[in-house]
């Protein structure tokens, strides 16, 4: 297996390469050469296993040679088993054909943790091989520098940076971020948003006496190892529900485009998947590229859903890549055109490819409070606004006709990490589990920053200085 950047100009890498770089050097996102392929049966197979055994079985179709099996195995056991729930990924049922898989079991409560835990585990092996080490960086909307500092915390031969808008993250998910304190971890507060912080992350990686003297690499989802990880539970998922060959619809709350490319790619891969809606809150570029083609940033709205406060998806260009048969040359030319014109109007051709297999739907603030009522009242259970978000546009995407039959939402995070909207809605106020009881007992550190990237390479050099 090798991969390819979606900009043609890098040269091809096998899993270990993409895993290590992150980002390719022509600015391009790693993508496979060509998608591996499972059978429903494989696919059913795969719902007989434990979720581990599963996850070694479908991310070894994508590490090739640089991982063996036995090896592979160690690390799905070790990332997954210290999961809080039996099943790691458990599909709860919510009507007669509406299921909720729960993603939020992991270390730090959020369907992040599925990924993190694994890229921790390849790190440590790969760069022990190669005896290196490596300066991570992520921008992160609330929930990936929690899984990514958990995950690489310990790491001997990981050095940790995290991005986060000042502000713009939930008390708890930012604590689980500023309260672990270890000498291979920065936190940096960003004055501006998350688009901001990501930014930064893109132009450092484009600056390549930079990477090449500080090591860096990425563990936002621009990283393929991610996505890898993450469509083991679409598997699972639909192994769990899925009568014979039957077709499942997938609805994801998404900022970036990295969980729900994440069920493209399964289905690329065989996985019989009829839709993959895309929900999005206020913050809607998503729904207006897929239901319109107008691919247009606007403001970035603060919202009671701040990992989807997102404007720019980077994902997207994965996307744009597949509608656009895999045409390095028109790709690369649509995006340099994004880059000059801050907007995009996507051509009728390439928004037809991606109606074949999306659609969307934007949720409002109100709509976003009145589903975690209503799903509280109706079930008894607590769901975070992102899940709410999810909900809401399965419910609307189902009573428009977009969707029929089985329809999995999924949970993203756990309502406790957003304590605030969840009281708001139903009075109620979640509890985080006894591991998190002392969250806000915990010293926090951090470094504020302007959203600048000078400023960002100036605290990395003096923190850890060049390879």
């Amino acid at each position: 297996m090798h991969y390819i950047s979606t900009r043609g100009r890098s040269a091809a890498v096998d899993f270990e390469g993409a895993l290590l770089a992150g980002l390719a050097p022509d600015g391009g996102l790693y993508m496979p050469n060509a998608w591996p392929q499972l059978s429903p049966a494989d696919a059913r197979a795969l719902g007989e296993k434990p979720y581990a055994e599963a996850a070694a079985s479908v991310l070894s179709l994508f590490t090739g040679d640089a991982i063996d099996q036995s090896t592979l195995l160690a690390m799905t056991k070790d990332a997954y088993g210290g999961f809080h729930a039996d099943d790691v990924a458990p599909l709860v049922q919510v009507g007669d054909d509406d299921y909720i898989l729960e993603l939020f079991h992991g270390p730090t409560l959020a369907f992040k943790d599925f990924a993190m835990q694994i890229l921790g585990r390849m790190f440590d092996a790969a760069l022990a091989r190669r005896d290196e080490h490596l300066t991570i960086i992520a921008a992160t909307s609330g929930d990936t520098g929690a899984a990514a500092i958990d995950a690489l915390k310990a790491c001997s031969r990981v050095n940790v940076v995290v991005l986060h808008p000042e502000g713009r993250v939930s008390d708890v998910q930012r604590r689980m971020m500023t309260s672990v304190i270890a000498p291979n971890v920065r936190n940096i507060a960003i004055d501006g948003s998350f688009d901001d912080c990501q930014a930064i992350v893109k132009s450092l990686f484009a600056d390549e006496k930079f990477v090449n003297d500080v090591k860096l690499g990425g563990v936002n989802s621009i990283n393929w190892a991610r996505l890898a990880a993450q469509t083991v539970y679409y598997f699972t998922a639909w192994a769990a529900i899925a009568d014979g060959d039957e077709a499942v619809n997938f609805v994801v709350p998404t900022g970036n485009f990295g969980d729900v490319f994440a069920g493209y790619a399964a289905k690329r891969m065989g996985l019989p998947v009829a839709t993959l809606g895309v929900a999005a809150n206020a913050n809607d570029i998503l729904h207006r590229a897929i239901s319109n083609g107008d691919y247009t940033p606007a403001g970035v709205r603060p919202t009671a859903s701040p990992s989807m406060d997102i404007q720019v998806a980077s994902n997207f260009e994965r996307l744009l890549f597949e509608a656009k048969n895999r045409d390095h040359d028109a790709l690369r030319e649509i995006m340099e055109n994004f880059a000059r014109d801050k907007g995009m109007k996507i051509d009728d051709q390439t928004l037809a490819a991606i109606r074949k297999d999306f659609v969307s739907c934007a949720v409002s603030e109100a709509q976003t409070l009145a589903e975690i009522a209503r799903h509280e009242k109706a079930t008894g259970a607590l769901i975070d606004p992102h899940t709410a978000v999810g909900r809401s546009a399965a419910i609307r995407l189902r009573e428009d006709g977009h969707l029929k039959g089985k329809t999995v939402t999924l949970s993203t995070a756990h309502p406790a990490k957003f304590p605030d909207a969840v009281k708001e809605a139903t009075g109620k106020n979640p509890d985080l589990p006894d591991f998190f009881s002392d969250l806000f007992d915990r010293p926090e550190e951090m470094v504020k920053a302007t959203a600048s990237e000078d400023a960002i390479k100036s605290i990395i050099r003096d923190a850890f200085g060049t390879a």
